[in-house]
């Protein structure tokens, strides 16, 4: 298996489509973009892009409306200011390697940033929300999640915009922790808790009689105190569009814990092809959804939602859960009761040793990177738009930062012994 090579600016988009040939540029400005190259990464040439015609449905949303008034109205001629240039680094030297794994190395997130952010989420996190006990504070510290965000979003415009992403981050964990996992989790009753939580983020419309104790009912558990504070903070910094899809996908986040629990539930190990359907519910995706609200601007909805964006976006996520199977594999193993991931649904289903269902594992990641790149790239190529471009590029660095954060987080993970 090749050795992954050097990502610029943590982006894992392969960039076949970066320096356009004659007849994309003129694609391109036959829709009014001009600065395609300005928001999409220079990286090694690794997929080869292909140059589609727009479909029906994508050239109407290119064009836009039409008439005497709306020019400034296509969403071709928006222009997003261009990310940072590109840096290259080498994976750090005491982080952990999964031989074979394909990913790509990112630079060390800004020290400024990762103190301040941390500084700010435990603020938050203690004397906002009372999220956790006293003596969960280590753990707390060992999450590491201002060195992780500003890894995902390092074009983020602002510490307050890197603040969106992790005070989510931290909610969404809580979340786990207490209903699902770590902390008193059980998949006993986890329905009526994950419903009442949801509507943290989207709230209840009821009679006026009702509304008060639903209202109140929001702050008598930490982990409703987090999804309450974060999505205000996120709603205040966001479009209603941005919300609403944010909202849809934390939605499907939760019925992929419900899931899980009924399998837990009813001692079911599933297939391995339902068990990778559970995680495209069950993953990281909310987190690079937001990427353009951190990063200051908007992917208008109606291209957010086409399918080879929605393709896009489900690879990623899939992708990112399944480098959590990996890294967590060990400190899952260690834990009380049967944790289910990748690795052990392959051994139990497929009847491989541990050892062999471990690295098939690794290929099933590998496959997944693969194919996001190749949709990521098919999609630059066919829709150049910068909005577009710049969103596809945050994706694919979440993706790699993501990875880092797992790969160098020794405090929560190490691997099994086997090479």
């Amino acid at each position: 298996m090749p050795e992954p090579g050097l990502s610029p600016l943590q982006s894992s988009l392969p960039a076949a489509a970066a320096h356009f040939g004659a007849h994309v540029l003129a694609q391109a400005d036959s829709v009014g973009v001009d600065a395609v190259d300005a928001v999409l990464p220079s990286v090694p040439a690794a997929v080869p892009a292909a140059v589609g015609e727009p479909g029906p449905d994508l050239g109407r949303i290119l064009r836009g409306p039409s008439g005497l008034g709306t020019a400034s109205l296509s969403l071709a001629r928006r222009e997003e200011p261009p990310a940072p240039e590109p840096v290259e680094s080498e994976a750090p030297v005491d982080a952990l390697h999964i031989p074979g794994l394909y990913y790509h190395p990112v630079a060390e997130p800004d020290p400024v940033r990762v103190e301040e952010v941390s500084r700010r989420i435990k603020d938050w996190a203690l004397d906002e929300i009372r999220l956790y006990p006293e003596e969960w504070e280590g753990q707390f510290d060992g999450f590491s999640v201002g060195r992780y965000m500003v890894a995902c979003h390092p074009d983020a415009p602002t510490v307050d915009h890197l603040m969106i992403a992790t005070r989510l981050m931290v909610a969404e964990n809580a979340v786990d922790d207490y209903y699902c996992e770590d902390h008193g989790g059980s998949p006993i009753g986890l329905g009526g808790r994950l419903l009442l939580a949801h509507t943290a983020l989207d709230p209840v419309h009821t009679t006026s009689e009702y509304q008060p104790p639903w209202a109140e009912s929001l702050h008598a558990d930490a982990p409703r105190r987090a999804y309450r504070s974060a999505m205000e903070y996120f709603v205040r910094d966001s479009t209603p569009s941005q919300a609403d899809r944010f909202r849809h996908d934390m939605a499907r986040l939760h019925l992929g814990y419900l899931a899980e629990a009924a399998w837990a539930q009813t001692d079911h190990t599933p297939e391995v092809w339902e068990y990778l359907t559970m995680r495209q519910f069950n993953n990281f995706r909310p987190c690079p959804t937001i990427t353009d609200t951190v990063g200051g601007y908007e992917l208008p909805t109606d291209l957010h939602a086409q399918p080879a964006m929605q393709r896009v976006l489900a690879l990623a996520g899939n992708a990112s859960t399944i480098v959590n199977d990996l890294y967590s594999y060990t400190k899952e193993l260690a834990a009380p009761g049967r944790h289910m991931n990748l690795p052990v649904v392959l051994a139990d289903r497929e009847g491989l040793s541990e050892r062999d269902a471990y690295l098939k594992a690794v290929e099933v990641h590998n496959d997944l990177m693969r194919d996001f790149e190749a949709e990521a790239a098919d999609l630059a190529a066919a829709c150049p738009v910068p909005s577009v471009l710049r969103f596809l590029r945050g994706v694919a660095v979440w993706v790699d930062g993501n990875h880092y954060w797992h790969q160098t987080n020794t405090y929560r993970y190490s691997l099994p012994d086997f090479w």
